[in-house]
């Protein structure tokens, strides 16, 4: 008989027995574990990235009111888009299942307002560092789609007179935003108040800003249009001071707090590397024990019985699991 056809032959037997001893065992059941391991054998930690020194800020922006971000309150329209390249976010470098759960900028207040927005936040990932510019030198926003959040923002400004505000979107309506390390996060905020009645001061609302981080964010203000419109419009994406856009506005500091699943460097059972503990897995060790071709096999995760070895005993804890859902 053929070599090679018996080694697929004591394969598919193999694999044959695996699945119908599932069957018996109630497959559905062992299916259901067998997925969930790779959610089962991670726990889930929380992070903290500040771009800026978000805690200890003291430099606030008092300038003109184009090149405020996220926001300012003396127009009833305005629209900003910054970009936290993988530079600033590099403490997610490694992780794993990545969600954004919070935004959180800070302000000095100086307004004995009463604010209230309708807001909208759009999170992406790009893989652009820096805006664009057209043939004509003009920066350019970026078109803006994906997760989105929306909702209300109010604020009586009157009992924060002369503090410092925290201005913080928790980030749970919808769909979880799962963000991929080592992209940049592209964020559209949107602040729309019915009329210009509803407005500060242009003094009265400071920014804290990172003076060294400049570039990275893009303003609009308006007081009869907002950016939702304007994005629609023909002069898209093109962003000029007629328009009432900043264009070389620096960051605002900013405090991203995200949670991720802290995996093991090995998953016991994981033999063919896919983050998963399945049939899949059985098969790829048998073929390794047939052939003793090591290519795609991950030998540390191969010896489920963690005796040091790759055998048959494996084999054999391997199928044990699949039945059991358990070591």
């Amino acid at each position: 008989m053929d070599l090679l056809f018996l080694r697929l032959l004591i394969k598919y037997i193999c694999v044959f027995k695996i699945i119908c001893k599932m069957k018996k065992l109630t497959l559905l059941l062992a299916a259901v574990a067998a997925i969930c391991v790779s959610v089962q054998a991670q726990s889930v930690k929380s992070g903290v990235i500040e771009v800026g020194d978000y805690t200890n800020a003291s430099e606030f922006y008092n300038g003109s009111y184009f090149d405020m971000a996220p926001t300012n309150f003396y127009l009833a329209h305005t629209g900003v888009q910054m970009l936290y390249t993988p530079d600033l976010l590099a403490d997610l470098a490694g992780k794993q299942h990545v969600v954004i759960k919070k935004l959180s900028f800070k302000f000095n207040n100086q307004s004995f307002e009463d604010i209230s927005r309708n807001m909208r936040i759009y999170l992406q990932e790009s893989d652009a560092v820096e805006f664009a510019v057209n043939e004509d030198g003009v920066k350019q926003f970026f078109n803006f789609d994906g997760w989105m959040l929306d909702g209300n923002y109010n604020i009586s400004l009157l009992d924060y007179y002369g503090e410092d505000v925290e201005i913080s979107f928790p980030l749970t309506m919808g769909s979880p935003f799962d963000f991929t390390p080592g992209k940049s996060l592209l964020v559209t905020i949107i602040f729309d108040a019915e009329d210009d009645d509803n407005c500060t001061m242009g003094s009265d609302y400071a920014p804290f800003y990172t003076s060294g981080i400049t570039g990275r964010a893009m303003t609009y203000t308006d007081n009869t249009t907002s950016f939702l419109d304007f994005a629609v419009g023909s002069d898209f994406p093109n962003a000029t001071s007629s328009l009432g856009c900043g264009t070389n506005v620096a960051l605002p500091v900013t405090r991203i707090e995200y949670v991720y699943a802290d995996a093991p460097a090995v998953m016991r059972g994981d033999v063919n590397n896919d983050g998963e503990v399945g049939i899949a897995d059985a098969t790829a060790l048998i073929d390794y024990l047939l052939s003793g071709d090591a290519t795609g096999i991950n030998l540390e995760a191969a010896n489920c019985n963690e005796d040091g070895e790759v055998g048959i005993a494996d084999a054999t804890a391997l199928i044990d699991y699949l039945l059991a859902g358990a070591w």
